[in-house]
């Protein structure tokens, strides 16, 4: 194993923060204040930030949107945490916003799960299993559905260049059956579904959580994820029940709110990252701004009492 996948699968145990893109008033990319809110996550060590994941509006923006904040994030970390870039639509696009990332310094690429409505399960682990055979970093599996059947898990998890399967299923069954018949498979089974879902996630066999929540509170993140490296359950139920109500949000329309409540959130602690851009819910309305600006200002204490 080279030493870049062994500190990537190192680095998939921790916490993969998905970073939010900032807007302009005319709705372009605002690099600046990206570059700042790297650097802060960097600077709290937040061990992994994936590059234009989901949080960051992927789907939204175009190729050539990716490519910049690939550029940004990959530049304002500067060494200082693991990037992941995030690539997808069709493959040959994946392939080359994968190449281009690596050409600019990604220490891994992720790939969004294909989401063509009329993919066959198998055709979709295919499409990872061909994304890792072209990428000269190790790559990550962003596994949206529980459609795959364990023969397709497995090949994912035995490919010798995926560092790791993002498993944002909450078929927890599955989970565990993947696991258990992938231990042969030096892959990391990361939950895909942020903090709330991490202590499951860990009983069953994972390590490490992806978080939208480090754009915000990384000081939580961090407490959750030491509580679960230790095995103290309680204590990470009762960190994440604090935040409960800003990711009941998230959840909102779909998850349409999902990226929404993240970039208030923010906006509530003085940093303004502009909308999110449609088809995303745009803003909260006032009852959900009220229920997110308690849990902001709890959390935001708790921190300051600390």
């Amino acid at each position: 194993m080279s030493d870049k996948m062994k500190t990537v699968r190192k680095a998939l145990t921790g916490i993969s923060g998905v970073p939010v893109t900032p807007y302009k008033g005319d709705g372009a990319i605002e690099v600046a204040k990206l570059k700042t809110l790297i650097k802060a996550m960097a600077k709290a060590r937040v061990h992994n930030l994936m590059a234009a994941g989901n949080t960051g509006e992927f789907f939204t923006l175009t190729m050539d949107e990716v490519r910049e904040v690939h550029s940004a994030t990959i530049e304002a970390a500067d060494g200082k945490a693991l990037v992941s870039a995030a690539v997808g639509r069709s493959l040959t696009e994946a392939k080359a916003l994968a190449k281009d990332a690596i050409a600019a310094g990604a220490d891994a690429i992720m790939g969004h799960h294909p989401m063509d409505p009329f993919a066959g399960p198998s055709y979709q682990a295919a499409y990872f299993l061909e994304l890792a055979d072209f990428s000269t970093v190790p790559v990550i599996a962003y596994v949206r559905s529980d459609g795959f059947s364990v023969a397709d898990f497995r090949k994912l998890a035995l490919h010798p260049n995926i560092a790791g399967i993002k498993f944002a299923s909450p078929n927890l069954m599955l989970l565990s059956e993947v696991i258990r018949s992938t231990q042969d498979a030096p892959a990391i089974w990361v939950c895909g579904l942020a903090e709330g879902w991490a202590p499951a996630f860990y009983a069953m066999g994972a390590r490490g959580f992806t978080s939208g929540l480090v754009n915000v509170f990384p000081e939580r993140s961090h407490a959750v994820h030491q509580a679960l490296e230790a095995g103290d359950y309680a204590r990470a139920r009762a960190l994440i029940d604090g935040i409960a109500g800003f990711e009941m949000l998230r959840t909102k329309y779909n998850n349409g709110a999902n990226v929404t409540v993240v970039k208030e959130a923010l906006g509530m602690l003085g940093t303004d990252v502009g909308p999110v851009r449609v088809p995303g819910v745009v803003a909260l309305n006032d009852e959900e701004r009220s229920i997110l600006r308690g849990v902001v200002d709890r959390v935001k204490a708790e921190a300051l009492a600390a």
